[in-house]
């Protein structure tokens, strides 16, 4: 298991845009959410993503913004709104409500419709956390990289939400040399050998090239959408970015990728998590994403949780291992195996 300091621990959201309800109080090292479109996959990693990083980064270094002008900027630039009371479920009467707890700080804010940028009703945490958390959404990053970075320092305009710009900033930094510790070692390892080569930042013409294994050179854009997705956690971890406190938050890890890609890319994410005691969040509508964590789950108990969002009901929270509860990935998946053997018979 996942040492829980610096760790999400429990979670309670209310009127949080897709989101009526949700609350869990148990999270393991890997944690799995699916669900049908609409159901607040996304919203729910974005919603995590901006308090954890919101809390990394106050009080961090010389900085002396407050917790709530740093999280109301997180959420106005991840969420990108231009009102913070865009963000409150339509239909609701109550206040948009969130709560979650890392290790042994806590962080709750609230806000109604009408609040434009600034959160007032934040409970401040009693210390920043430590590590630098990270979201790798959909898109693919590396062929955007000039591009993103233009669009939020230059221009400074919505277009590439706070999840681009921070995996950006943070690939943007080179590898180090002074991280000698076997446990990332290994881990890049295993990255390298699943992409068979390296991804790295050619500071010269200002782009991504991929250098496999017999040295040969090609850019970024020649390159496929596996080895460009697996190669952003290579560099994460040579340049020092992530570390035992780190936090991963992954939306759909199976977009764009082959199906033998999305198991290696979840090895290579099960290795980070259960060796490095990286705590890891996955948003999924893939049958074959919820079947290679069931097996990993197999293969290390009590290791991968899974959460299934459902419009208008209750969230169902189960460990992995023990079985999957009824969901519609599972469901869709069963018809199209009974309708085959219906043609095949």
């Amino acid at each position: 298991m996942v040492d829980m300091e610096n760790k999400i621990q429990e979670v309670k959201l209310e009127n949080y845009g897709a989101i009526d309800k949700f609350q869990c109080n148990h999270f393991s090292n890997i944690n799995l959410i699916i669900g049908e479109n609409g159901t607040g996959k996304t919203f729910l990693l974005k919603a995590l993503y901006s308090a954890v990083r919101s809390m990394e980064e106050y009080r961090r270094g010389d900085d002396i913004k407050t917790i709530s002008e740093v999280l109301s900027e997180k959420l106005q630039w991840t969420f990108q709104v231009d009102w913070l009371g865009d963000m409150v479920s339509k239909t609701a009467e109550n206040e948009l409500y969130f709560e979650v707890s890392v290790g042994s700080n806590k962080i709750t804010y609230q806000f109604s419709q009408e609040v434009s940028s600034k959160i007032e009703a934040v409970v401040i945490p009693d210390a920043g956390k430590t590590g630098n958390s990270i979201f790798i959404p959909a898109k693919e990053v590396l062929s955007l990289f000039s591009v993103i970075l233009k669009s939020r320092e230059v221009d400074k305009v919505f277009g590439f939400d706070d999840t681009y710009y921070d995996l950006a900033k943070a690939l943007r930094i080179a590898p180090k040399n002074d991280k000698d510790y076997s446990i990332f070692l290994n881990s890049r390892k295993i990255v390298t050998d699943v992409i068979d080569g390296n991804v790295d930042y050619d500071e010269a013409v200002g782009k991504w090239i991929y250098k496999n294994r017999k040295n040969q050179k090609f850019s970024i854009g020649a390159t496929s959408e596996g080895i460009k997705k697996i190669a952003i956690m290579d560099r994460l971890l040579a340049n020092g970015y992530l570390d035992q406190n780190s936090i991963i938050f992954i939306d759909e890890v199976e977009s764009a990728l082959h199906p033998k890609a999305v198991c290696q890319f979840l090895d290579v994410i099960a290795f980070i998590a259960n060796t490095m005691g990286v705590q890891v969040f996955i948003a999924s509508h893939s049958y074959f994403v919820i079947k290679k964590l069931f097996l990993i789950a197999l293969q290390k108990p009590k290791t991968v949780m899974c959460i299934s969002l459902n419009k208008g009901k209750k969230a169902q929270i189960c460990d992995l291992c023990d079985g999957m509860q009824e969901n519609t990935i599972i469901d869709t998946s069963i018809r199209m195996y009974e309708q085959e053997i219906e043609e095949v018979l």
